[in-house]
């Protein structure tokens, strides 16, 4: 039997730990980086979560599809604005949904599910002409979950990585010291060159990468070494897709 890698299951969880603004990552990092480039237009979020991007873009039309039932009746909980609305929607198979958006936003989602062609796909067929794509992902040469990690040497911290270029299913614990509370969830590692082969496939052209570190201070006798270290290795990967 194929097994349930939607996260419905830990919706609780993923609720607690975003809260209504998001967590860190999101309010310092992540939606200032998509501010930056989504300005107006309208936009479809495809697995949006809790609707933390639906809530930063206060002005523009927007929907928000994702699987989990429980997340979306949080984003309608949290974000009353007129011109916004949720469904529910697996955003791996076809949506109709229209095909008029000026933005297809994919934030922290595409790492999340199995076939992430298919979200590309629906991406193709919801945007206007001159419409356009952008993806947040975990950097995927730097932050593979259980495949990567920090060793010091001569006071220096290097990253490790393994398995960059393979294609990885990777459980993801919510508890993993409360095995009775604990619920599984799944990320999927690919290179730059899967999500690249993705796009062109889908008619798409790279329009703009941008990596993005850290912005956290390390005090004590270790932070000059950590501090350089955040400042070398980006966490998040941004990419802008345009039509050819």
């Amino acid at each position: 039997m194929e097994k349930n890698t939607s996260w419905k299951r830990v919706g609780g969880w993923y609720k607690g730990l975003v809260g209504g603004k998001g967590h860190y990552y999101h309010q310092k990092i992540i939606m200032p980086g998509v501010l930056r480039i989504i300005k107006s237009g309208k936009v479809a979020d495809l697995g949006c979560g809790t609707g933390i991007l639906g809530r930063y873009l206060k002005d523009n039309v927007y929907l928000g599809v994702d699987l989990a039932k429980n997340l979306i009746e949080e984003a309608k909980r949290l974000d009353g604005n007129p011109k916004h609305k949720y469904i529910i929607g697996d955003i791996t198979k076809k949506l109709e949904i229209g095909s008029d958006f000026n933005w297809v936003a994919v934030i922290l989602s595409l790492q999340n599910v199995k076939r992430p062609f298919g979200v590309v796909e629906n991406a193709k067929r919801l945007l206007a002409k001159n419409g356009k794509l952008l993806i947040v992902i975990n950097h995927p040469a730097f932050r593979i979950p259980k495949h990567a990690d920090w060793i010091t040497r001569d006071n220096k911290q290097f990253r490790v990585v393994d398995g960059y270029m393979s294609h990885l299913e990777i459980p993801i614990d919510s508890s993993p010291f409360d095995q009775k509370n604990n619920q599984t969830s799944w990320s999927y590692h690919y290179p730059l060159s899967a999500y690249s082969e993705m796009l062109e496939d889908n008619g798409f052209l790279i329009e703009k990468i941008e990596e993005w570190v850290s912005d956290k201070v390390s005090t004590g006798g270790a932070a000059k070494m950590e501090n350089q270290s955040r400042r070398e290795i980006p966490m998040f990967m941004m990419l802008v897709a345009c039509q050819r």
